[in-house]
């Protein structure tokens, strides 16, 4: 098999959450591996600062996505575009910024085969996060917890030989108020792009990935790289497609950890993150 396993336009990816331990960055390190594209879109809380300032670790699997990343624009001549998130606000005092083929901006317009698509993270209609900073940092833990009971629950699972099973999606599923939440704020987002002149609207921050359409506005989120594992595609005909990194890797299988390959091996790469 051809070690690029999807030739794109486009990949769309958000909610990395590098620097937490619950982030699965060596399935999307493995999948930017194996993928080639024109331009890659990091659609916010990619590097999680919240949690690193509470004392989370910053591990080498986590650099390695940054050397990933920072393979393709060197080696690949791909344009990064990396929009802020929530949880990487400290980047919202750089805005915008420019780095040759690396763009730091708060949100960003994709002209495709199909139209203009707005790309924007999302947080911007969270009123709990835009007005009560305090209570988004409460409920950032809640979910950090949550996600520790998780790794517990699915550790006995996997002794069983069972399946992942996500508690979260599972309690968003049933919970009214979450589902609620979820159609506003695609609503939202999609009243926006069409007050932008857009045909669709691309974005992150809820962990709920979906390709569907909303009145007339095609809305796609990325979904997430903590539990749904998910990414968007552009390809070359103008078609979007939800890639699952579980159909993914049936394609390209990973082993246990992230290999270096020569093309990575480059000290020229070795760039501190800043949080």
């Amino acid at each position: 098999m051809s070690k690029a396993a999807l030739h794109v336009r486009t990949v769309i990816l958000s909610d990395i959450h590098l620097g937490t331990p619950d982030s699965k960055v060596e399935e999307v390190t493995h999948f930017l591996k194996h993928v080639r594209c024109d331009r890659l879109i990091l659609n916010g809380d990619i590097i999680d600062g919240w949690r690193l300032k509470r004392g989370a670790a910053w591990s080498k699997t986590h650099t390695k996505f940054v050397r990933r990343v920072l393979t393709m624009i060197q080696k690949r001549d791909t344009e990064v575009i990396y929009l802020r998130g929530n949880h990487d606000d400290f980047l919202g005092r750089l805005l915008p910024m420019q780095f040759e083929r690396l763009s730091l901006v708060e949100d960003y317009v994709l002209e495709t085969e199909r139209g203009r698509y707005l790309v924007l993270h999302g947080d911007v209609f969270d009123g709990v996060i835009k007005n009560m900073v305090f209570l988004a940092h409460l409920g950032d833990i809640g979910y950090t917890l949550l996600l520790r009971l998780n790794r517990l629950y699915n550790w006995f699972r996997k002794l069983r030989g069972k399946e992942y099973f996500s508690l979260s999606k599972a309690i968003k599923a049933r919970v009214k108020q979450a589902v609620s939440f979820v159609g506003k704020f695609e609503d939202q987002v999609a009243a926006l792009a069409r007050d932008r002149g857009c045909v669709g609207v691309i974005c992150g921050h809820i962990h709920t990935a979906a390709d569907k359409m909303v009145g007339d506005i095609h809305y796609l989120n990325s979904g997430d790289w903590v539990e749904s594992l998910t990414g968007i595609v552009e390809y070359y005909d103008g078609r979007f497609e939800l890639i699952s990194f579980a159909d993914f890797v049936t394609r390209v299988p990973m082993t246990s950890t992230v290999e270096s390959t020569p093309e990575e091996i480059d000290d020229s790469l070795q760039i501190p993150v800043l949080v």
